[in-house]
């Protein structure tokens, strides 16, 4: 079963066309490689298949059922995100147990947080090895340690997928190292269906093994990782 299928997208911000008839299929269990460079349309891939993003024309499914505006709330509960921006107010009152805690919310649609909760985001900061940082204030952990929390607040909701965008960006190289062996390990416990964007070629998870590459907002290759970097260079070449 595809857990994700897209079919001749096109997706526009005002004027300006930011995906041009992408159509791709994610299978069930896959970790699946979304490479380009900045501007290359790859945020907005995963905006609209969290449907936050209006498309122009096109077909987003998530488990072979059309996404629309009647049960996407459904569908984003299913999927766990770790944005490649985390912006936070350094003052801001709380702390990593609470926003790893906030998982939960969309699972529960804001009804309250039971003892259940509260032990999956128990089970999370141990599984990303944070538990000993659950009092402290988010504002002041280090950039790695900021990732490792986003990365459990998405598996607070025992997502079916999980959107990783761009997960090592601004971080130095040890780290970068420590978030992508950590999201490597993750995939073979729970195979669970993984989406995994960058702009580089270094960071790319030995696991993924299934792949697209795109260039401002066009498809330029699909297939498996090694094969397209193998001619990386020809395939730019091909689509300037």
């Amino acid at each position: 079963m595809n857990a994700i299928s897209i079919e001749n997208l096109y997706v526009s911000y005002g004027n300006n066309l930011v995906i041009k008839n992408i159509s791709i299929n994610v299978i069930e269990g896959l970790f699946f490689l979304i490479l380009g460079p900045n501007g290359a349309g790859k945020t907005t891939l995963l905006s609209v298949i969290l449907g936050v993003k209006k498309i122009d024309t096109g077909k987003v499914k998530i488990f072979d059922e059309e996404v629309n505006s009647k049960n996407i709330l459904k569908w984003r509960k299913e999927i766990g995100y770790v944005p490649q921006n985390i912006f936070i107010d350094s003052k801001f009152p709380i702390n990593v147990y609470e926003t790893v805690l906030t998982g939960r919310l969309g699972v529960r649609f804001l009804r309250g947080v039971k003892k259940e909760d509260k032990e999956i985001a128990e089970w999370a900061m141990e599984r990303v090895r944070i538990i000993g940082l659950k009092k402290r204030p988010i504002g002041a952990l280090s950039g790695g340690e900021l990732k490792k929390v986003f990365i459990a607040r998405a598996l607070c909701q025992n997502p079916k997928i999980l959107l990783l965008d761009e997960p090592t960006s601004h971080l130095d190289p040890s780290s970068s190292e420590n978030i992508l062996n950590l999201i490597e390990e993750l995939y073979h416990e729970n195979k669970i269906t993984t989406i995994f964007v960058t702009q580089l070629i270094s960071h790319i998870p030995e696991s993924c093994n299934e792949s697209i590459f795109i260039k401002d907002g066009s498809l330029i290759f699909q297939g498996r990782p090694e094969e397209g970097l193998k001619n990386f260079s020809e395939i730019l070449r091909a689509r300037k």
